[in-house]
């Protein structure tokens, strides 16, 4: 079988290089090299969260491993089997998705879904509306020391999960929706869906969030300014397990997903799981504002 030929559509985050390098890098490591795939064509735009110089940079090295980098969105897309939307501003991610959805072709829609719950849900009709193959999530939920602390619990229901991870600075847009996706999927990956109420505050060191579900279960996620770390804890009704990410492998993990995926396999998560994520960290930030317990919105 020939090799999948990827578009990467968009060029301010630095998941445009690292996915590709796994891909095309001739020296990347080979355990975390994954065959199968090649990124052939990249656009690039300028966003609020990187400039020309930046651009420039990770255009050279993306054409060092042969992607041709484009500013044209028509040529970007004329020659591939398959299209990964890395657009660090989630802002741009509507708009792009309105222009990919009709041509019938595989999507991976990098974390965030959308800047908003609206957003995300025009996304979702658009997916609907031309039955567009699509998946959106972080790579924080793949790790296997997730993995492997759920299935030390046998197969017993989670009563409380529990979360931390960092919280980056947007700048432009929601930080906690641009960088706090990262730690309620991982909190999703625990606990699934069906989140009803959120209430969370920002103490200046973190933003820590608690959600009640619908079943009586609760989650709680901290995500913390300055500390690069994500972790957590499962708690059923007789044991503990606790979990510490390796973050040095995270994009080869969310890139066997993506791959799968892209050969016909299902999504391993939901849009609807997605979107359930996103009004979760939309209740979040409201639930700052008013002081008050909000509800999650649902589709």
């Amino acid at each position: 079988m020939s090799e999948m030929k990827v578009a990467i559509i968009g060029l301010d985050t630095s998941h445009s290089v690292a996915m590709p390098k796994l891909m095309n890098d001739p020296a990347c490591e080979p355990d975390m090299k994954v065959p199968g795939m090649k990124a052939v064509t990249c656009l690039r735009f300028e966003t609020p969260f990187q400039g020309k110089e930046g651009l420039d940079n990770r255009q050279a090295q993306l054409e060092g491993w042969g992607v041709k980098v484009t500013l044209n969105f028509d040529e970007a897309i004329a020659d591939c089997d398959v299209i990964m939307m890395e657009i660090n501003d989630p802002a741009y991610h509507l708009d792009y998705f309105k222009r990919l959805a009709n041509l019938g072709k595989p999507i991976f829609l990098d974390k965030p879904m959308a800047a908003n719950v609206a957003e995300s849900r025009e996304i979702m009709d658009l997916a609907r509306r031309y039955g567009t193959r699509v998946w959106s999530g972080s790579s924080l939920p793949f790790s296997p020391a997730i993995k492997a602390a759920m299935e030390k619990t046998n197969g017993q229901p989670v009563v409380i999960g529990s979360c931390f991870g960092a919280m980056g600075t947007a700048p432009a847009g929601d930080s906690l929706i641009w960088y706090g996706v990262h730690s309620f999927e991982m909190l999703q990956r625990l606990m699934g869906t069906g989140a009803k109420l959120v209430r969370s505050i920002d103490n200046g060191v973190s933003i820590v969030t608690s959600v009640d579900y619908e079943d009586g279960r609760r989650g709680v996620i901290e995500s913390i300014r300055g500390l690069w770390a994500y972790g957590g804890r499962i708690q059923t009704k007789n044991q503990v397990q606790f979990f510490n990410v390796d973050s040095s492998r995270l994009y080869h993990d969310l890139l066997l997903e993506v791959k799968a995926f892209f050969e016909g396999g299902e999504a391993p998560v939901s849009m609807e799981q997605t979107f359930e994520g996103m009004a979760m960290m939309e209740a979040a930030r409201k639930s700052i504002e008013t002081g008050r317990a909000v509800e999650v919105e649902k589709l």
